[in-house]
């Protein structure tokens, strides 16, 4: 999201802030911290919303709880044909084939949000091909990595927190 990340931290409902509990990134209000501070950091299991985690090999993965804060200001966008939005939320990649518009000047590797045509976001992703790739490739090429997607509430919800 790049310099809108300062509309996440000033918001007019308040001021929040990230913190990092147990190789996870919580997004919590600075009312919320406060209170919070009442409680030993060993009792404490989560705080806020959390955003993602840190892999053993010290690498971070975005969880799909912070896709309705991320959504709005995602500078690079990727939209599925209606046809492909199961199969991603199945937890699959993106092929050519249901790839139904992407963001100009979306260069390889770059993090992106995954929509559906009707503008709900289903998830993140990393594209596999720049935007002047994707014109290029066969049908069955990947041009979406998947990373999270909303069908994770359903198929991980005991590891969601």
């Amino acid at each position: 999201i790049g310099e809108n990340i300062q509309l996440l931290v000033d918001r007019p409902d308040g001021t929040y802030c990230f913190r990092l509990h147990r190789d996870r990134v919580y997004y919590v209000s600075e009312k919320l911290l406060k209170v919070a501070t009442s409680v030993p950091r060993d009792s404490l299991v989560a705080l806020g919303t959390c955003f993602g985690k840190f892999t053993k090999t010290q690498k971070f993965r975005l969880s799909v709880t912070a896709l309705d804060f991320l959504a709005p200001y995602a500078k690079y966008k990727v939209w599925v044909k209606p046809g492909s939005e199961q199969s991603f939320l199945y937890g699959n990649h993106v092929l050519k084939s249901g790839l139904g518009r992407i963001t100009e000047n979306t260069a390889q590797y770059q993090g992106v949000v995954v929509y559906s045509m009707a503008d709900v976001p289903l998830g993140f992703g990393v594209a596999a091909k720049s935007t002047q790739d994707c014109r290029k490739v066969d049908p069955m090429a990947i041009v979406v990595f998947h990373q999270a997607d909303v069908g994770e509430y359903v198929r991980s919800e005991d590891a969601l927190t």
